[in-house]
């Protein structure tokens, strides 16, 4: 029976095993996960999970009635150490005999050489990462977070919203300009700092001091907080060091054509840790969960039409990014990709009353949607836009 092993037990894994049933693959999958879990959904962490409005239990991707159909072999709580030969062998020697291979294996975020000896220093991407801080953040407790991006913003509003003490600390001049156009960024920084938040942009955390435990953090320009949290929301890092020797080529993700191959036949990426070329020839690597979900049924076809002989899919991959932040109460909505210098038009709503919809042009094509809590038009305008060029 010809097995197929799909390493990483996340969105994009899941989506792969489901894909390849649904595509037609009866032989065996096994699914290969770092974490104990099934696969779970991710951003919750940071919004509902963080506030303590779902639990884990409730954040499951696979229900119980589909997981028997699924058919899967789950190996949880095991690495690979290496692929090769049609083989992957996992950290503890065993081997699994692999007839095609699915890379979804994620990204983790990225770390900073600051207090990873002390307690209370910490990312946001597990399950266990979530209870940690919630656990952390009671009234009145002091929370640093490194970085104003989504990550940061959300944690930084739930924080909040439990009655911790905020600071963000943001290296760019502008909180949230890699995010948003200047007036939705500076929209989102007043909307922080109403709340509570102190948000120091312009510098950067450069010493962490504490005994056993994060007590302070030291910035570039001198200054001292003292805080019992510390968290680094700083973007992530594909997971590929298991490739080395593999023969599949990497630079910045598993390097993979439209379709998601990669450059070893029967190997195919998907997900975060994909770095793939766009129809228009652009090397692109998304970071979001709507990539993880949309990736793999074109990889897996991609794959399956290989190890069965057929022609190319007729569809590459080339979709229109998407993503979306809760805070506050706010719903923050992105399709597209924005950049500073795009020209803006307000389609619905005002900034001031913080419910709009925002459009972005280049060369009077519409190219992005913004929508602060308009969800129905921003849809509607979302479903027209072009792929980006």
């Amino acid at each position: 029976m010809p097995q197929i092993v799909v390493v990483g037990a996340g969105l994009a894994g899941l989506r792969a095993a489901q894909e390849l049933r649904r595509q037609g693959f009866d032989g065996a999958i096994t699914v290969v996960g770092a974490e104990r879990h099934r696969p779970y959904d991710r951003p919750p962490l940071s919004k509902g999970l963080l506030l303590g409005k779902v639990t884990a239990a409730d954040i499951g991707l696979l229900p119980a009635e589909q997981e028997a159909e699924l058919d899967v072999d789950w190996r949880l709580g095991r690495t690979i150490a290496a692929i090769g030969d049609g083989m992957v062998t996992l950290e503890d020697g065993e081997r699994l005999t692999a007839d095609g291979i699915v890379l979804a294996s994620g990204a983790r975020p990225r770390e900073l050489p600051l207090g990873a000896d002390l307690a209370g220093v910490q990312t946001l991407r597990t399950i266990e990462d979530a209870q940690r801080l919630r656990a952390g953040l009671t009234a009145g407790a002091r929370l640093t977070v490194i970085g104003a991006g989504l990550i940061g913003g959300e944690i930084a509003a739930g924080a909040t919203a439990l009655g911790a003490d905020v600071t963000v600390v943001e290296v760019e001049p502008e909180p949230f300009s890699r995010l948003f156009d200047p007036s939705v960024a500076a929209l989102l920084h007043d909307t922080h700092l109403d709340a509570g938040v102190r948000l120091l942009t312009g510098t950067a955390v450069v010493g962490v001091a504490g005994t056993g435990r994060v007590e302070s953090v030291e910035l570039a320009d001198g200054r001292r907080i003292d805080t019992d949290l510390l968290l680094i929301g700083v973007g992530a890092v594909p997971n590929v060091e298991f490739l080395g020797g593999s023969g599949i080529a990497c630079d910045g993700g598993v390097l993979t054509d439209e379709f998601g191959r990669t450059s070893v036949r029967g190997i195919v990426a998907a997900g975060d840790v994909a770095h793939y070329r766009s129809p228009a020839g652009h090397r692109i690597r998304y970071e979001h969960w709507t990539n993880a979900r949309d990736m793999p049924p074109v990889a897996v076809a991609a794959l399956l039409a290989q190890l069965n002989g057929r022609p190319d899919p007729a569809t590459p991959y080339d979709p229109v990014p998407y993503y979306w932040s809760d805070q506050y109460g706010h719903h923050i909505q992105v399709a597209g990709i924005v950049r500073p210098d795009d020209e803006t038009r307000l389609v619905e709503g005002r900034l001031e009353d913080a419910s709009f919809v925002l459009e972005h042009t280049r060369g009077g094509i519409s190219t992005a949607v913004v929508a602060w809590d308009s969800p129905r038009t921003f849809n509607r305008l979302r479903r027209q836009l072009r792929r980006p060029a």
